[in-house]
């Protein structure tokens, strides 16, 4: 088997104190253990932690992209890390092996920057926003992609040490995106690993306060930061076309307006937009930036 230094960082708001520990013993059966365990408690004190995990309580949320910055920061201090695994606090590895599959799969590519497991609940099922594609018929179906799933991946870490880590401001919301889009743009491959599962009980995004403003602020953010100029109200115009048909409540399409107008008009950090060959890639790949 080929070996493969694994750090877990786990993200939690202290309200799933039994969960952590579910995942936590979950990880500790996978057939190759990982280097270090680090779990950050997002403004929340920590449940106890299994010997050798690591806890970090911080005094403040700092959202999904703040809060995986902190684990990041902390697995790079420890160093000995090839592999970033982040993992949600209430999800499951249902297998002992989804390290050593992982170990496999970045053996046979030395461009493979990010893993995208599959995530399904306790029946099996993986919901539609949940397959890393647009055509999501078969969640089973593997292979090159151009975006991945926050809540179970790898991320590896010569990838991170060249392109950042994750982009703070967003707080939450199409973070996983602003990541892919820089990996893609310098050369790294993203697979969706549908054989690497992370079970996950059934959810709506909605069920967060802030989504609808989250999203359509972060969304305008994504192309300020990263798509070249002529495409930025492309994929704007296509995005708010879509939101408005699929919109069923007006005090969410009130609050993605707001959001919309945000992003227009506060700054995003560095702007810097792929380049073309990047486009052509990610069209070729079955999923051009203006979706």
């Amino acid at each position: 088997m080929p070996h493969l230094r694994v750090g877990v960082a786990i993200l939690t708001m202290g309200n799933r104190p039994a969960e952590v520990q579910a995942l936590l013993d979950s990880v500790a059966k996978q057939d190759l253990q990982p280097v270090h365990i680090v779990v950050v408690g997002n403004g929340s004190p920590l449940p106890p932690l299994p010997h050798g995990a690591i806890g970090i309580e911080l005094s403040e949320n700092l959202g999904v992209s703040g809060g995986r910055n902190v684990a990041l920061e902390e697995l790079r201090k420890l160093g000995d890390v090839d592999v970033v695994v982040d993992l949600d606090d209430d999800g499951l590895l249902i297998s002992p092996d989804v390290f050593s599959r992982l170990a496999e799969l970045y053996a046979q590519d030395p461009k493979l920057g990010i893993v995208s497991f599959r995530i399904a609940d306790e029946l099996g099922r993986t919901q539609r926003r949940h397959v890393p594609r647009l055509r999501v018929g078969d969640p089973e179906r593997g292979g090159l992609v151009t975006t991945f799933l926050g809540g179970g991946h790898a991320l590896s870490v010569p990838m991170l040490e060249r392109i950042g880590g994750w982009p703070d401001a967003f707080f939450y919301a199409h973070e996983e995106t602003d990541l892919a889009w820089r990996a893609l743009d310098d050369g790294w491959r993203i697979r969706y690993a549908p054989e690497i599962v992370l079970r996950h009980p059934y959810t709506s995004p909605t069920r967060h306060a802030v989504y609808h403003r989250m999203v359509a602020r972060n969304r305008v953010w994504l192309a300020k930061r990263h798509l070249p100029a002529l495409l930025v109200p492309l994929y704007l115009g296509v995005w708010t076309a879509l939101t408005l048909v699929r919109s069923r409540s007006a005090a969410g399409l009130r609050a993605w307006a707001a959001g919309f107008a945000e992003g227009v008009r506060t700054p995003c950090g560095r702007r810097r937009p792929m380049r073309w060959r990047t486009v052509w890639r990610m069209t070729r790949l079955g999923r051009p930036p203006v979706i």
